[in-house]
């Protein structure tokens, strides 16, 4: 008999042929995700510098909506992945039907009150008079197609947890691929301008729903949607909701952290400022992503020989991916530090944003050499099951210290403040998550020596 855990390649391939290997797809399907934002504003960004705007008031309607996406479709995909382990395929199925269920729910329960409450929203996001047009239209659009953005990416974690990473790969390229052609005809064409481009993302997002529901009606996916299970099990809808918990208050965080910087935008440096954030943020997510795919491409290789205690090769994983992370991340400092002004111009040609802009990307993206190895080096805790450390250390930089430094330092340093908040919080938590990995290191090497006693 074949003894898995030896013949498993996790354990025996090299471990840079094994990153390239899991990483290169998830890089991909990173990249294409960040492809279907920045394609959005870039378009946008030619209506004008206001229209910018209005796109970013909109970030937290749009972090909710993919939180509780996050919370149905992780939390389902985890469990159905642990049901198909234990061969119980009927129980994965059963997933598949409430979370199926629990996302038309959810998703349109958002929409009716989002709909209801958007206006005092966005003025309580940030927008102004000057804004509020640009902002209400695009999301009236967006949340009446809200179910579909819950529906195709809910659904596609579940086709990547029954062991169909390819199919959840073109759902994301169908959709973004999508969007690029619908928005210049919706936006130009027919002269829709920044509704058009919501009506994009949201015929889009269609085309990725009609096929993620094809697939598991179609016979040809290990799970098939039943309307036996469609019916809401309380204890199936708890044990989603436990799972999904995590990634659901990551992003509820994240939608916090918007709403923060975008009145603090507002306050020190007006409507234009909030419309540079936009463009820097649609700068750093596209080349942050192929890092989170090296983490999603890392996590197995890291986890199963931890399991296996080849702490020489988790050691070895991790290095490699941190080298990677930190190799993109000095690609990326050196693209937004002296490439700034044509970056910005890819998105938008008004002199005032491409001033505030420049300043704002100079400053609030200095550390990013630093970055890679902070995002990697918390995956690893995730990767080897210490989850409130993972939780902790990504935590540490996108909320903990970002929050307070977004609302002290800009009553010393007026919008250079709000700009300097990013560093300091970057800074702040590498120096934390250094200490924490060298001294999991110093535990892998006391573990590993014992090992070989």
């Amino acid at each position: 008999m074949t003894n898995t855990a030896t013949s498993n390649p996790l354990k025996t391939e090299p471990v840079g042929k094994l990153l390239l290997k899991f990483s290169i797809p998830a890089i991909v399907g990173m990249m294409v995700n960040a492809l279907y934002n920045v394609v959005d504003r870039i378009y946008i960004g030619w209506l004008g510098p206001l229209a910018m705007t209005g796109i970013g008031l909109n970030l937290p309607f749009m972090t909710l909506l993919m939180a509780f996406g996050m919370l149905i479709g992780i939390g389902g995909g985890a469990i159905i992945s642990i049901r198909l382990g234990e061969g119980n395929r009927d129980g994965a199925e059963k997933i598949l039907g409430n979370a199926f269920t629990l996302l038309i729910i959810v998703m349109s329960s958002i929409s009716v009150l989002g709909l209801i409450f958007k206006l005092p929203l966005l003025y309580l996001f940030g927008a102004s008079d000057a804004t509020i047009d640009f902002a209400n239209s695009y999301i009236s659009i967006i949340l009446l197609g809200a179910i579909f953005q819950g529906l195709g990416f809910g659904l596609n974690n579940i086709i990547r947890a029954e062991g169909s990473p390819q199919t959840a790969m073109y759902t994301m390229l169908l959709g973004a691929f999508a969007n690029i052609v619908l928005d210049p005809v919706f936006i130009f064409v027919f002269k829709m301008g920044i509704a058009g481009a919501a009506l994009a993302t949201i015929l889009s997002q269609l085309i990725s729903t009609i096929w993620v529901l094809h697939h598991f009606l179609s016979g040809k996916s290990k799970l098939v949607l039943k309307r036996e299970n469609l019916k809401l099990d309380p204890s199936l809808i708890s044990s989603i909701f436990s799972i999904g918990m995590s990634p659901f208050f990551m992003q509820v965080a994240a939608s916090i952290v918007t709403i923060i910087s975008n009145n603090a935008l507002k306050n020190y440096g007006g409507d234009i400022a909030i419309g540079a954030m936009t463009v820097i943020n649609a700068v750093v997510i596209f080349f942050l992503m192929p890092i989170f795919g090296l983490n999603q491409g890392s996590q197995p290789i890291i986890g199963f020989n931890y399991g296996a205690k080849q702490f020489d090769r988790v050691k070895q994983a991790l290095k490699l991916a941190i080298l990677a992370a930190s190799a993109i991340c000095f690609v990326a400092f050196i693209s937004t530090q002296f490439f700034t002004v044509y970056l910005i111009k890819i998105f938008n040609r008004d002199p005032e944003l491409i001033s505030v802009a420049t300043s704002g990307m100079r400053i609030f993206l200095c550390m990013l050499p630093f970055i890679g190895f902070q995002i990697i080096s918390a995956n690893y805790f995730q990767a080897v099951g210490k989850a409130p450390k993972a939780m902790f250390l990504s935590l540490l930089r996108q909320v903990i210290v970002l929050i307070p430094m977004l609302l002290i330092m800009p009553h010393f340093f007026g919008l250079t403040g709000v700009w300097l908040a990013g560093p300091i919080a970057d800074f702040s938590a590498t120096v934390v998550t250094a200490i924490f990995i060298f001294n999991e290191i110093r535990h892998l090497d006391d573990s590993y020596k014992l090992e070989m006693v």
